[in-house]
């Protein structure tokens, strides 16, 4: 089997990847969490955003069970974007967020701004 590239060029570095996450299945945080360690690990010089709306705003919260693996993963250059929609909807003041995550005015705007922006499009 011939092995695998992962030579990148310097446009390809500069084009990033939005996530799309809405739902709060503990298995579906851990899945997406993992998918996002792995293109960090991949992706070294490309920007990784993981934004949500719906009930996926909630691995956002500081009370989640997986803020620990969140905080992990910003500092390793993931940017996190809630749903400001949602929040409201939901009653959830910007305080119960956890450190480092910005909110959007709506999350499926922010998710059509990055693909507009070129960036590539993961729902997982």
């Amino acid at each position: 089997m011939p092995a695998m590239s992962t030579a990148t060029t310097r446009a390809e570095d500069e084009v990033g990847v939005v996530i799309h996450l809405d739902e709060d299945t503990s298995g579906k945080f851990e899945a997406v969490l993992r998918n996002v360690g792995h293109l960090l690990d991949e992706l070294d010089r490309s920007p990784v955003e993981l934004v949500a709306h719906g009930p996926g705003v909630a691995v956002m919260l500081r009370s989640n069970p997986h803020a620990g693996t969140v905080q992990d993963l910003r500092d390793r250059g993931l940017s996190l974007v809630a749903c400001g929609n949602t929040l409201a909807r939901m009653d959830i003041a910007p305080q119960e967020l956890a450190p480092g995550v910005s909110v959007a005015s709506s999350g499926l705007g922010q998710l059509v701004r990055r693909q507009r922006q070129g960036w590539s499009y993961v729902r997982p």
